[in-house]
């Protein structure tokens, strides 16, 4: 349920209403956190109105996708945008990785599942491979198993308008894409700068 102090925003074309601050999944599974205080952290991050849960098939080894999990019993699943990555390039592995993050999450479904860290150019052309991940992401889709589809990259802005480019050329459009925003860092191939001046409401969601 929406809560009083924390604002929401629309992402991008989906209709969901997600609120303005996530909770990154990483520091879940770390080994000195303690898996009760993993627990204790996705709660209270829930009960204080933050509805969008950030994870990943490969933080911790999978252990931040099962402390996330172990959090979302109890009907917490049920208040929040769940997104987690896969970093499988071909259809066989990101099947595979989609499949262990439902088991870990105990969900039988993934709000937003993205292809992580595209930083290569040739990246999307193996993701859009006919036995490329977003094959497998599709039939996931189809299936149930997940609703909407994105990407991420920590690196260069024009690999990001790349990524966008073979998508459009595969007649596909994400429905988010993610990226590190750094106030201080307007510098070279600096993904702040080129947001600032790129961005249009005709492009999928973006979340920093």
């Amino acid at each position: 349920m929406p809560h009083k102090e924390m604002p929401y925003r629309t992402l991008g074309d989906t209709g969901e209403h997600v609120s303005a601050l996530g909770l990154g999944g990483w520091h879940l599974g770390l080994k000195h956190v303690d898996p009760a205080l993993a627990i204790r952290l996705v709660r209270t991050a829930i009960d204080r109105g933050i509805n969008f849960m950030d994870n990943c098939w490969d933080y911790n080894d999978g252990q931040s996708e099962i402390r996330m999990g172990e959090a979302l019993k109890d009907g917490y699943g049920d208040k929040v945008f769940l997104m987690t990555k896969i970093d499988g390039r071909s259809k066989k592995a990101a099947a595979e990785q989609l499949d262990e993050s439902l088991r870990r999450l105990q969900v039988d479904h993934i709000d937003l599942v993205q292809h992580h860290e595209v930083l290569r150019y040739e990246d999307p052309y193996r993701i859009f491979d006919p036995e490329g991940a977003n094959a497998a992401l599709e039939e996931g889709r189809q299936a149930g198993k997940l609703r909407y589809i994105g990407f991420t990259g920590h690196k260069d802005p024009h690999i990001h308008l790349h990524t966008l480019a073979v998508a459009a050329a595969h007649g596909f459009r994400f429905d988010t894409v993610q990226m590190p925003l750094n106030v201080m860092d307007a510098h070279y191939r600096s993904l702040k700068s080129w947001f600032c001046l790129n961005w249009s409401s005709r492009r999928p969601a973006f979340l920093a």
